[in-house]
């Protein structure tokens, strides 16, 4: 494999990538217009100033932990091991959102499993602790890990780029998508439209509350961008869509979908 991007590239787009959708959502919900979204507030109470604090330090530490992986892997000679290619015809372009897809799906499995190991008594300290200091997270926590955490997340690059055959536009994109799926677990405020909770994507989508109730609660809801493996293995919140109409009724007035009970099991 060639590697296609220049190296600085690399650098300036991990860095763009927190400040530009992590800091301008922390800007926005936070900073500029908290009372404009106050009925989008899953947990009514904000954190401290000091734990924004601590969240971006350790953001700061795990951006460079990415583009150190991203250095390694796309400019050293483990690149050759790689399926990065450079005509985007090579594979038509119809393989560029299907290769997306893929990467998500791969994503996604790896940091179930992966999640749900950190937070085994054994690793929960070693690994997972720092980015549980975020009881009610904020986009700064997004990339709220320590060292050894921060290289656990940073392995799905490797994962992706051996596995899946992904043009550079395709490799970007599912990084922003990526981050984004991030930002908006993190983000503390439900976001998604009314019609949502009637949809397919209901059944199928993470969103914010979910990711929400795992930071408040601690345990259950490990996926990242889907709710499959949750729901399979008996993980997911059984509160969870009991919430998430609550939060959905405080924002557009709706009489609740479900009962008192999960209906997704």
């Amino acid at each position: 494999m060639e590697a296609s991007l220049p190296y600085w590239f690399t650098i300036l787009f991990n860095i763009l990538r927190y400040v530009l959708l992590g800091g301008m959502a922390f800007l926005s919900f936070y900073v500029l217009w908290p009372n404009t979204f106050a009925e989008s507030k899953i947990q009514t109470r904000f954190a401290r100033k000091k734990d924004f604090v601590r969240e971006l330090s350790y953001s700061l530490q795990t951006i460079a932990i990415f583009i150190g992986m991203n250095l390694l892997v796309l400019y050293t000679p483990l690149r050759e091991y790689g399926k990065i290619y450079g005509n985007i015809h090579e594979h038509g372009l119809w393989w560029v959102p299907v290769s997306i897809l893929l990467a998500i799906t791969l994503h996604d499995t790896y940091f179930y499993w992966m999640h749900r190991a950190v937070h085994h008594r054994a690793l929960y300290k070693m690994f997972h602790i720092v980015h549980h200091k975020s009881v009610n997270p904020s986009p700064l926590a997004s990339y709220s890990f320590n060292f050894m955490e921060g290289i656990l997340e940073a392995m799905v690059i490797p994962l992706v780029v051996f596995i899946i055959p992904m043009h550079p536009v395709a490799l970007i994109l599912f990084a922003l998508l990526a981050y984004s799926f991030n930002v908006y677990g993190h983000l503390g405020y439900e976001i998604v439209p009314r019609w949502f909770r009637k949809s397919i994507f209901f059944e199928i989508m993470v969103t914010s509350v979910h990711h929400n109730l795992h930071h408040h609660k601690f345990i259950g809801n490990y996926g990242y961008y889907f709710r499959f493996w949750d729901r399979l293995m008996g993980t997911e919140n059984p509160d969870y869509v009991k919430t998430f109409d609550e939060i959905q009724q405080k924002r557009f007035g709706t009489k609740p979908i479900s009962n008192k009970k999960n209906t997704s099991r």
